[in-house]
C-alpha cells in the first residue's frame, strides 16, 4: 500500500481560541486542548487504525504540538522535527486577522505573506521536505503540528501551489489523512473533529 500521512493539529490554546497568529511563540494547551488531544489519541487507538502500529511519528518541537502528541499516546514514538514548526509570522506574530486587516484591508496570508517572517516559498519548501519524507518512508507516517504548516502540507501533497491552503481550513485537534486515489495524491479525510463531539 502506498504510504499515507496522518496530520494531527495541536489542541486548543488561548491564542488559537482568540484567533491570534501563533507562530514560534510557545503557547501551552488549554484544558480543552488537553482533553481534545486525549480524545484524538483514543480515536487513533481504536478501529480502523488500532494505534497505527509501525507508523513513524514526528512532531513539531513547540510545546502545543509536543503535548498533543504525548497526550494522544504517541510521545514515546515521536521525533522532533523543525520542518513541522508553524509559519514564522514575523511582525504579525500574536495579531488577529482583524488587527492586520485594519492596516491592510485586502491582506491574505496565502497570497501576501508576512513582513519580517518566513516567505511563502520558504514555507512551501518546508512542506515539500515533509511530503518527500512521507512518500519515501515505505509506511504510514503521523505528524503533530500546526494549522498553517499542515494546510501547506495538504496543498503540496496534492502538487498544488501553496495558495490552495487558503481553501482548506483546519480546526484545533483535527485529524486529516493524505493518501492516494487511482495512483494520484488525494485527500482521504480533512479537518475531521468527530472525536471531539
Amino acid at each position: 500500500m502506498a504510504p499515507r500521512i496522518f496530520l494531527a493539529r495541536h489542541g486548543q490554546t488561548e491564542w488559537s481560541l482568540s484567533g491570534r497568529h501563533t507562530g514560534r511563540t510557545d503557547v501551552p494547551l488549554l484544558d480543552e486542548g488537553r482533553r481534545g488531544a486525549k480524545l484524538l489519541g483514543e480515536r487513533l487507538h481504536r478501529a480502523p487504525w488500532e494505534g497505527l502500529p509501525g507508523v513513524e511519528v514526528r512532531t513539531s518541537p513547540l510545546v502545543r504540538a509536543e503535548e498533543t502528541c504525548e497526550l494522544a499516546g504517541f510521545g514515546d514514538r515521536a521525533q522532533h522535527w523543525d520542518a513541522l514548526m508553524e509559519f514564522d509570522y514575523g511582525a504579525y506574530e500574536g495579531l488577529t486577522p482583524a488587527e492586520i486587516k485594519s492596516g491592510r484591508p485586502e491582506w491574505l496570508i496565502w497570497r501576501d505573506g508576512v513582513p519580517e517572517g518566513e516567505t511563502l516559498a520558504e514555507v512551501a519548501a518546508r512542506a515539500d521536505e515533509v511530503v518527500d519524507w512521507a512518500r519515501s518512508a515505505g509506511r504510514d507516517v503521523l505528524v503533530f503540528a500546526h494549522g498553517h504548516i499542515l494546510r501547506a502540507l495538504g496543498a503540496r501533497w496534492l502538487g498544488l501551489d501553496i495558495s490552495f491552503a487558503a481553501r482548506i481550513r483546519l480546526e484545533p485537534t483535527s485529524l486529516s489523512v493524505l493518501g492516494w486515489a487511482y495512483g494520484e495524491p488525494a485527500i482521504e479525510r480533512w479537518n475531521d473533529t468527530g472525536h471531539l463531539g
